[in-house]
């Protein structure tokens, strides 16, 4: 069961602003990533249901943070159908993210409070999934969908809009500038944030750090 509901969800990733993303099938390297984005500063964290027997990474996972950082807010991404989000919310994840919009979705989130971000490329699909119910909508692919530019249009005729891009957002301050400038709510951020560097060589500490850096520049970008 989610520790978090869509309210308190919502109010924390717009608190943190960028939302880490990241998967690895060894649950020992995934809490590693999240403890060190943690303590770098950032308590929302996005788990990708990328690989085979995923739902088990994240259970594993989902349970040593309940005990060790129950602070943290862990979600799903890269969910596909309303099935697999019922897997994930069985599980406890605190909030769910796709890469595409589908209604049937909504309802299972909806039904258990459970914060919902569709992936959205149009003005029409934006609105459609706040009739449906999503709080935070998420853009993707980012920087293919338009950048920024994107963002101020759709913040023209729909002011009220709150979104997350992921895909082609970078740790830098005249990146995150040009993304929380045009209006973003927060920011999805993998492997510009995780690189495989750190992976491959376990420097987690280093991620720590790189990501102080990272809500830093945020924190002065946002005028905080």
């Amino acid at each position: 069961m989610a520790r978090y509901n869509r309210i308190q969800v919502a109010l924390s990733m717009e608190q943190a602003g960028i939302i880490p993303v990241f998967y690895h099938a060894d649950p020992n390297i995934c809490f590693e990533v999240i403890k060190a984005c943690f303590n770098g500063g950032l308590k929302v964290f996005e788990f990708t249901n990328r690989g085979e027997f995923a739902h088990e990474v994240f259970a594993e996972v989902n349970k040593r943070l309940k005990t060790e950082l129950p602070e943290v807010i862990l979600g799903a991404g890269s969910i596909m159908d309303a099935g697999t989000a019922s897997i994930f919310i069985q599980l406890g994840a605190n909030f769910i993210v796709s890469p595409v919009l589908k209604p049937d979705m909504a309802v299972v989130c909806n039904r258990r409070k459970i914060l919902w971000s569709p992936g959205c490329g149009s003005l029409t699909e934006i609105s459609l999934a706040e009739e449906l119910g999503a709080e935070i909508v998420k853009i993707f692919p980012g920087a293919q969908v338009g950048g920024p530019e994107f963002v101020k249009a759709i913040k023209g005729p729909m002011p009220w809009s709150s979104i997350m891009p992921t895909g082609g957002v970078e740790p830098t301050k005249e990146n995150l500038s040009q993304w929380f400038g045009a209006g973003v709510t927060c920011v999805g951020m993998g492997s510009k944030l995780i690189t495989s560097k750190v992976i491959k060589e376990k420097n987690f500490s280093l991620l720590e750090e790189t990501v102080r850096q990272a809500v830093s520049i945020l924190k002065e970008v946002r005028g905080h």
